[in-house]
């Protein structure tokens, strides 16, 4: 069924009013490695807090003591930090989340897909209520994205958008038909529609593949990241023997050859991969693609890499209205993601 009202996904560069991220808990997706993740976490906190709220969803009341001690020692601005008592399961935001979209009158709502944990975990059930708790919680009003009368499966990962109507995404991930199976049976026309009913996308430009060690089985914001209306970087590999290289420069060509919804061209910018990251014999995804925007900073994975620097450096020059910060990201990768999956923008 078409939804009657028109929605704008903002971009993430859009200025914001808040930052949700989950504090972690669940020791099970850092194993043996989970002591300096809440550590981690304060870092991005401290710097998130210094241009917006940031909203962080925790377990109890202990929990919050914990976390207010690490946010102290950091000299976070508690101030603009809000806490939400609420049980969940994993906290990986960007993907449980609702996606907070604009009406045509300029008034806040909030989409609400399902989310299944990546087709591939039993323990979601805490989590997939995550968008119903925040629509609660704001008194914003929440719409269920359905098609031909099913909830839609959709991460926030799984897509990048410009604000201007166009978004990106990966045929790995949602039309994959054996690994991970979202919406079984869904055209790539279904899932335009939906994007266009539910998100306002008018363009849908689809990438291949992700990069290897992405439990997600190919999230774009991996790989590929607006970072103003008409241009992305993409991620680029540049050791032929690397099992990332033909599969990223293959995303790199579609990108050149695509347009924007008002018909320009896509302006396109290489952004380097740092060396693998292996971990107890498994690769990880580490990607520099991971940043978060914020009003304040960029918040970028580093990797004890030589290309840290690069990326940093490419990313200060498209963003000069904004900080570009490193945060090291070797032990938070072993949860097989970084900053943008633990984050998710909540558009002024």
């Amino acid at each position: 069924m078409k939804n009657s009202i028109k929605f704008r996904l903002p971009a993430e560069f859009e200025k914001h009013e808040a930052t949700w991220i989950g504090w972690p808990f669940n020791k099970s997706d850092w194993p043996g490695k989970f002591a300096p993740i809440p550590w981690v976490y304060g870092e991005i906190v401290r710097y998130l807090s210094i241009g917006e709220k940031v909203r962080i969803l925790i377990q109890n009341e202990d929990e919050k003591r914990k976390a207010i001690r690490i946010l102290n020692s950091v000299h976070a601005d508690l101030n603009n930090i809000e806490f939400f008592i609420i049980k969940t399961d994993r906290n990986w935001l960007r993907d449980s989340s609702p996606q907070f979209v604009k009406d045509e009158n300029g008034i806040t709502s909030l989409i609400r897909f399902k989310f299944n944990a990546w087709a591939k975990y039993d323990n979601y059930e805490l989590d997939s209520k995550i968008p119903d708790y925040i629509s609660k919680k704001l008194k914003l009003k929440i719409h269920k994205a359905t098609f031909n009368n099913k909830h839609v499966v959709l991460e926030g990962g799984a897509i990048d958008y410009n604000g201007k109507g166009t978004l990106i995404t990966t045929e790995e991930c949602l039309m994959d038909k054996k690994t991970q199976v979202r919406n079984p049976n869904f055209s790539k026309t279904d899932y335009e529609k939906i994007f266009k009913d539910y998100l306002g996308i008018e363009k849908v430009i689809w990438l291949g593949k992700g990069i290897v060690g992405d439990d997600t089985h190919g999230h774009v914001d991996d790989i590929t990241r607006f970072v103003n209306e008409n241009t992305v970087v993409t991620v680029i590999e540049k050791n032929p023997k690397d099992d990332n290289y033909k599969n990223l420069l293959e995303n790199k060509e579609i990108l050149l050859s695509s347009e924007l919804s008002n018909g320009s061209k896509l302006n396109v910018i290489d952004l380097p991969m740092p060396s693998p990251v292996i971990f107890k014999g498994q690769r990880l995804p580490a990607s520099y693609a991971n940043f978060y925007i914020s009003n304040y900073a960029v918040l970028v994975p580093t990797f004890n890499d030589e290309n840290d620097r690069k990326a940093l450096g490419i990313l200060s020059d498209l963003f000069s209205d904004r900080k570009v910060i490193g945060i090291h990201a070797v032990d938070l990768v072993w949860g097989l993601g970084t900053i943008h999956c633990l984050t998710h923008e909540q558009i002024l």
